[in-house]
């Protein structure tokens, strides 16, 4: 079966600091993959390379096998034009921690916006499609509320079902619960458990332990700006080979 998401020796720095280390990842279609590992491992960063909203000096990432970000010319790897890249960047959705949503349009129109200025839908194709994805993230009663009439969980839904809409082949979420009350909480990881279930192709990272132990194809543990160690989660969060991880685990309130 081909790989949706390819990653091959990625490097990425941040002046003299080498936050991506040569990175190598297959994400299958279907399957669901969380990144753990400490504060600084280069979790957040490997998304953002991912979804190109950071650059990156070395490695290759393929979606659904073509190339994105950049490309050869004369023996030199060269950024693609902002038009291209922009092409590129919709072929993955990505929530963030903060909901991003604009303030004077309603939910509704929030996800509409995407649908009809970069896929060209009409109105009425936009917006029945995001009145699928409201109902979806459980939200649809909810799509004539502006965000400030919306709890931060409501928000968050709302971000993911934007997102959703615009046919991404492969989902990014980035802690999308870090910002979130605790109470909070549930409703989002329900919603992404979810789309997983539905058979979504996803990458989170995520410090929700517990939920990346049930939702997960797989784990990825991350350290240092090097993948240490993944695999199932029955084989990592039970049977782990690295110490590090086993500290790390050590330290959250995952439960063995």
């Amino acid at each position: 079966m081909s790989s949706v998401l390819q990653i091959k020796n990625l490097h990425k720095r941040f002046g003299q600091l080498e936050v991506l280390k040569g990175i190598d990842l297959d994400v299958a279609p279907g399957e669901v993959v969380s990144i753990i590992g400490s504060s600084g491992s280069g979790k957040t960063t490997l998304l953002r390379c991912i979804n190109l909203l950071e650059e990156f000096e070395q490695g290759e990432i393929l979606i659904d096998g073509k190339a994105i970000g950049y490309r050869m010319r004369d023996g030199r790897r060269i950024r693609e034009r902002e038009a291209v890249v922009a092409k590129h960047r919709a072929m993955t959705g990505m929530a963030f921690q903060s909901f991003n949503l604009f303030p004077h349009m309603t939910a509704l129109r929030n996800v509409m916006l995407g649908p009809m200025k970069v896929l060209n839908l009409s109105r009425e194709e936009a917006e029945v499609l995001a009145e699928k994805w409201l109902d979806r993230v459980g939200l649809l009663e909810r799509k004539h509320h502006h965000p400030s009439q919306l709890s931060g969980g409501q928000q968050q839904r709302v971000a993911i079902a934007r997102a959703i809409a615009m046919n991404p082949k492969l989902m990014l979420f980035d802690e999308v619960t870090s910002a979130l009350d605790p109470e909070l909480v549930a409703e989002v990881l329900n919603t992404i458990r979810n789309l997983a279930e539905s058979g979504m192709t996803m990458v989170l990272v995520t410090h929700e332990m517990r939920f990346a132990h049930d939702v997960s194809s797989r784990i990825v543990f991350m350290n240092q700006g090097q993948i240490e160690e993944q695999g199932p989660p029955s084989e990592l969060f039970y049977n782990s080979r690295s110490q590090r991880l086993s500290e790390f685990l050590g330290r959250t309130a995952f439960k063995r």
